[in-house]
């Protein structure tokens, strides 16, 4: 006869300890303080439901009218996938040069590594959007500020994301170079940037993708391209003339992300 099974023990249950107790104070500390901060009140938002329905009443139905709305609007989305496109392209190379520098696979020298990692940490801090201003006041309205700004903010992106990406592969056939007497610009060549090439398609996809998106706030603050067209009519109150032009946005906005998938899925990344 089988000896009958010894029945499991229940699991031990892990007593709250003082850190996980005060991290669980301090988080809802942070959200208390966070929600009077922001004075959010659902409240609020129901009792103007007259206002938003007044909006919608104005923008409902869009401006579909071919010469005053719709055909600037779709010359403005072109603009602002070229903004997106140029902004993300033209980073590439300052952008690779950095996150070179900023790995510590590719670069021994502490001094080095520390400065480009405080130049990539700069560009990133500084938004975009203000980039886009400082531009603007250097060369006017127009794309042109939304290209610089975009290039400026997306090498320090670019480059961060590069340099991580650098700093997690295998370090076999890069110490083996290293060995063999290879210099730092051959090691990167033939050990590093081919084990990471994958890596470096998907990101620069992803960004071109987000850049795009960005392009579209950058034309708010007189960068060009159909935010721009969206920033005009708000301020004329023609809301019906923004949700056209909301629209060909979200039409661009999916046509790049099913682009960006595509390419994705072709390059195995």
């Amino acid at each position: 006869m089988k000896s009958p099974a010894t029945p499991l023990a229940p699991p031990r249950r892990r007593p709250i300890t003082t850190a996980t107790a005060a991290v669980t104070v301090v988080v809802v500390a942070a959200h208390v303080l966070a929600w009077h901060g922001t004075e959010f009140s659902p409240a609020a938002l129901v009792q103007g439901w007259r206002g938003m329905a007044d909006f919608l009443g104005q923008a409902l139905p869009p401006d579909l009218s071919w010469t005053e709305v719709l055909l600037p609007s779709l010359q403005g989305a072109l603009v602002t996938l070229a903004i997106g496109l140029l902004g993300t392209t033209l980073s590439v190379p300052a952008a690779l040069v950095l996150a070179l520098l900023a790995a510590r696979t590719t670069t021994r020298n502490r001094w080095v590594y520390q400065g480009a990692r405080s130049i990539l940490s700069f560009l990133r801090a500084v938004p975009d959007v203000v980039f886009a201003l400082i531009f603007v006041t250097a060369v006017g309205l127009g794309p042109f500020a939304g290209v610089l700004a975009l290039i400026f903010h997306n090498t320090g992106v670019m480059g961060k994301l590069w340099a991580e990406a650098m700093e997690e592969i295998d370090l076999g056939p890069r110490d083996a170079l290293r060995v063999g007497g290879a210099s730092g610009v051959q090691v990167a060549a033939h050990a590093v940037l081919p084990a990471v090439i994958p890596q470096f398609v998907g990101l620069l996809l992803y960004r071109f993708d987000v850049n795009v998106r960005s392009s579209l706030v950058l034309g708010l603050v007189g960068a060009g391209g159909i935010g721009f067209l969206v920033n005009q009519s708000i301020k004329l109150f023609r809301f019906d003339e923004m949700v056209t032009h909301l629209l060909v946005v979200m039409v661009l906005v999916v046509a790049v992300d099913q682009l960006s998938a595509q390419i994705r899925r072709r390059l195995g990344v």
